[in-house]
């Protein structure tokens, strides 16, 4: 007899219900996968080990024996993510754009080294920050973590354009010409608009300065063709998270597109950086998972990433014509799959996230620019990818923000936000 799992698995059908099918998932990190990517997560591989790279004919790469099946699989991640992208090298052990960041960190950087990123109040990732990886690989001992204190690490945020959404080029290659750092790193995680990376990109070749593009929110975008093209735009490594817009199994991936010369001087940082750097094991049960949904970015990623852009678009135009103001609306309000929403007129991002999560609508809070307390900010982060892939359109998008304007002025709309999602349960884009 096995031991009682029921309030367990009663627990999980109610998860199931609740998100699946009666709320409007707006959180800009997640996604549903396929239920063919669902499939194949559950096998054999969950309980087994393969560090290492995958053996090939004679020569043993692994440091455990039994591996020969996961070796085809992961050779098959390995080439069908190169060959989507369009790039020559990829790394697809890590287990979260975040262990592919903290790979990065670990091959490359050493204590008392130089970065420049983006602030945490600009839309940075808290891994790029002072108490990030980054922040931490880059202390040496007696170096603070307080920026700006006596003996801080040295750790330097991109200058802004006055909208504060977009990176000044010209003052950060001055920046950067003025520090000399080790690593510039681009990306963020309230990620509206493309990072100016040929530009700088260009400027770091000539000082021999590696460039990292943290695209844990855009990889889906970018693979789809609606973003930037980092790594052919001049960027050094692009790091991602596998089930964001890129809607897969939670892992991370590190991608390159460098000629020999450069593959020599930086890939072996990435590869030291994933193994034994950030990870052991690589949850060899999600790796299947991970050629499925690239085979599914391959043939409906151009598709799916124009109507996430669209969608985000059409939300954040509706949601200001209605008086809930929505930022960088001289913009266009988005060029990604989230728009930034300032609800300080009705209580700050904390008290609306909760009041919209009451009504069904799940988003989280988030700074905008003036913000200085990450725990009260003014704003919410709102991501319309998972909404688009069960059918949300444009017309959809319309309905949302009326129901979101409501809610955010603390009108019961909960019916008619289960209503709505009622009619979009159905999955695309598979």
């Amino acid at each position: 007899m096995t031991v009682d799992i029921s309030d367990i698995e009663n627990i999980i059908e109610q998860q199931n219900r609740w998100r699946q099918t009666q709320t409007i998932n707006l959180i800009a990190s997640e996604n549903t996968p396929s239920e063919a990517v669902r499939r194949v997560q559950n096998s054999d591989f969950m309980g087994r080990y393969a560090e290492g790279h995958p053996n090939e004919g004679n020569r043993v790469n692994r440091y455990y024996q039994g591996t020969r099946y996961i070796d085809q699989i992961e050779r098959m991640a390995h080439d069908e993510i190169i060959e989507l992208f369009g790039v020559k090298q990829a790394d697809v052990r890590p287990i979260s754009g975040n262990a592919a960041n903290t790979a990065i960190a670990l091959g490359w950087l050493r204590g008392g080294d130089t970065i420049v990123a983006n602030s945490t109040d600009a839309g940075g990732h808290i891994s790029h920050g002072a108490v990030g990886v980054f922040g931490r690989r880059i202390q040496s001992r007696g170096q603070s973590l307080k920026l700006g204190s006596e003996n801080s690490i040295h750790l330097h945020y991109f200058p802004l354009t006055p909208d504060h959404y977009h990176i000044d080029a010209k003052k950060t290659i001055e920046v950067i010409d003025t520090v000399s750092p080790q690593l510039v790193v681009m990306g963020k995680s309230l990620f509206l608009f493309p990072e100016p990376v040929a530009e700088v990109a260009a400027f770091c070749k000539t000082k021999d300065i590696p460039l990292l593009y943290d695209g844990a929110h855009v990889l889906g975008l970018v693979a789809g063709g609606q973003f930037q093209s980092p790594l052919h735009e001049g960027a050094t490594w692009m790091t991602g998270s596998t089930h964001k817009t890129f809607p897969g199994p939670q892992r991370g991936v590190i991608l390159g597109n460098l000629d020999a010369e450069d593959e020599k001087k930086f890939w072996p940082a990435a590869d030291r950086g994933v193994f034994p750097g950030s990870s052991s094991n690589h949850h060899l049960n999600t790796l299947p998972a991970l050629v499925v949904v690239t085979r599914e970015m391959k043939r409906f990623g151009r598709e799916y990433a124009g109507q996430i852009v669209r969608n985000a678009q059409a939300l954040g135009r509706s949601l200001d014509e209605l008086g809930t103001p929505v930022e960088a609306r001289e913009f266009g309000y988005t060029q990604s799959h989230m728009i930034a929403v300032n609800v300080s007129a009705w209580g700050g991002g904390v008290e609306v996230a909760k009041r919209l999560e009451a009504n069904d609508i799940i988003v989280n809070y988030n700074m905008v620019p003036g913000d200085a307390d990450p725990r009260n900010p003014s704003g919410l982060r709102i991501g319309v990818l998972e909404m688009t892939r069960f059918s949300m359109d444009e017309r959809a998008m319309g309905e949302l923000a009326q129901l979101m304007h409501d809610a955010i002025r603390g009108k019961d709309v909960k019916a008619q936000v289960n209503a709505l999602r009622g009619r979009f349960v159905e999955m695309k884009y598979v």
